[in-house]
């Protein structure tokens, strides 16, 4: 049993149990940025990413949420994809402003602890179509292109505040990460890699960075699924890989960036017989370095462990259906049932929803209750983002659901107020405890910035973590916690699309949820709280898009 059971244990109990350092303060006069910088290097603007069309909210989620068939139909109404359901460089510049570019400026008054801070422009928050923890985005976007691309072979970095791919690399080093993956993404010489720079978050959150980062990973994979499936292309992460060789090539230090995972693209007109196997020179690495801005840059035992354990064993890829053991466990046929009705469409355009997506911040407004086929959509779209997350490139989960969702029911149409699993095959409903939920919410919440017993429902996403950990050992930690930013990263998209406030927290008591919700005999990990609902009218905001 490695430290990654120790980890996860320590989150389940912080409410109660203080992680260490428990007196830490942030220095935030002291802040890292919220991108690495790259000072001298050369920038290629990406281009215009815009489409006839975009393809309805809804057929993402069904798109992203399972890989199609080679024939199976591409329902986007007007949009036409590229041809070959392959990456150009116009699709991946649309992706990754949608997901992690600056499209605005958050100047909406709410009640998060930031907003005295936000009408400075040293201070300003800029609106992204993924969520992050605290907005503080820690993932580091890489493309590593060989010759198949449109631009001279090399590594990129991409420079989120200039939507511009920076150059680190001149020179094919393809081979190089196709030879960490050893095997996944051999058919292409087009990668992203995405590091995790942890003093980007670990400033504010210390030992807790960790658990937060690797949500951040998977919000951001799931935007990209979500965003490709869209429109009849392909994101699959491969997240067992050898680590440590591909921290050499992007010039990281281990205890300072995480490789969390790599996508191979498909590229419109390559040919797989193209690619050779040959790996880079053992000595050839980014020699450009991150300037930061911090003067004083702290490390936290707790966090260099999960490093550390989380890296050890990454070339060891789980066989097929190792996490078959690992699978949610399903709804109890025994409890009363609550039968919903059928989801409601969400025709708005994905890229839309994006550009809305925000957090409520304490907007939730309960004198107009959310409808029945408003929480079914939610739950719908939950469920499909953990599979938004991916396979991991090893066919480890085959289909397995890892997780499962419950519902504290404040303020919904149609049913009785009550904590509530739900059942995704029959896309129901079934009571756990009747009764108003809204004080045990509210007791077990640590911050001030949302009264939970506003929201029409607070849903809860568990995973069974200690199983996923002796099933593919202490690196499937990422991928638990990767499942669990997919989700929650799906559930704000669909609330923007259905026209609801959302946000989603983890400051709260985990082992209070537990009690609540009888989970000690299965082994689930309540790892987030996210709520819904309608928001008050006519809210105080400045619209101020950028993109």
């Amino acid at each position: 049993m490695g430290y990654a059971h120790d980890y996860a244990a320590a989150i389940m109990q912080r409410g109660r149990v203080p992680m260490a350092p428990a007196d830490f303060v942030p220095n935030w006069s002291d802040g890292p940025r919220k991108a690495k910088y790259y000072p001298g290097v050369d920038s290629l603007p990406l281009p215009d990413s815009g489409y006839p069309a975009d393809a309805r909210l809804d057929h993402a989620f069904a798109a992203g949420a399972q890989r199609p068939a080679d024939d199976a139909p591409f329902d986007a109404g007007t949009q036409q994809p590229p041809a070959d359901g392959a990456f150009d460089l116009t699709s991946l510049s649309g992706m990754l402003l949608d997901s992690y570019g600056l499209t605005g400026r958050r100047l909406g008054v709410q009640a998060n602890t930031d907003l005295s801070a936000l009408p400075f422009y040293p201070l300003a928050n800029w609106s992204r179509g993924s969520a992050s923890g605290g907005g503080l985005y820690p993932v580091s976007v890489y493309w590593v292109s060989g010759p198949g691309g449109p631009v001279t072979p090399g590594v990129h970095y991409y420079s989120t505040r200039h939507h511009t791919m920076q150059r680190l690399l001149t020179g094919d080093v393809s081979g190089e990460v196709r030879a960490a993956l050893g095997g996944p993404g051999a058919d292409t010489d087009q990668y992203l890699v995405l590091g995790i720079k942890y003093w980007q978050n670990a400033f504010k959150y210390n030992s807790f960075s960790f658990h937060a980062v690797s949500m951040d990973l998977g919000a951001a994979v799931g935007t990209w699924r979500m965003w490709a499936g869209a429109r009849g292309l392909s994101v699959e992460p491969v997240m067992w890989f050898d680590e440590a060789r591909l921290q050499k090539l992007l010039g990281v230090r281990p205890e300072e960036e995480g490789v969390f995972a790599v996508i191979p693209l498909k590229w419109t007109g390559q040919q797989a017989s193209s690619h050779s196997a040959e790996a880079a020179p053992a000595d050839v690495s980014v020699r450009h370095r991150d300037i930061e801005r911090s003067r004083e840059v702290l490390t936290f035992d707790a966090l260099l462990k999960m490093q550390a354990t989380t890296a050890e064993h990454a070339t060891e890829r789980p066989a097929p259906g190792a996490l078959a053991p690992a699978a949610a466990p399903p709804a109890d046929p025994m409890r009363p049932g609550a039968p919903l009705p059928s989801a409601r469409p969400m025709p708005v355009d994905v890229r839309t929803a994006l550009r809305r997506r925000r957090s409520s911040f304490g907007r939730f407004d309960a004198a107009r209750p959310v409808t029945g086929d408003q929480l079914a959509a939610c739950l719908g779209a939950a469920d499909a983002g953990s599979r938004l997350g991916g396979d991991t490139g090893t066919g480890a989960a085959d289909g397995v659901r890892l997780t499962k969702l419950y519902a504290f029911v404040n303020h919904v149409e149609g049913l009785e107020p009550g904590a509530y699993e739900y059942d995704p095959d029959a896309r129901d409903l079934r009571l756990v405890k009747a009764g108003r939920p809204g004080e045990f919410l509210q007791r077990n919440y640590f911050l001030s910035n949302y009264n939970l017993e506003q929201a029409g429902a607070v849903l809860v996403p568990t995973i069974r973590t200690s199983a996923v950990l002796d099933a593919v050992g202490d690196r499937g930690y990422r991928l638990v916690n990767a499942t669990i930013g997919a989700v929650a990263q799906s559930l704000y998209t669909a609330c923007s699309g259905l026209d609801l406030g959302c946000g989603v927290a983890l400051g709260f008591d985990n082992v209070s949820y537990i009690e609540e919700l009888g989970l000690d005999a299965t082994g689930e990990a309540p790892l987030l709280i996210m709520m819904v609902g309608n928001e008050r009218p006519a809210p105080a905001d400045f619209r101020y898009e950028i993109a």
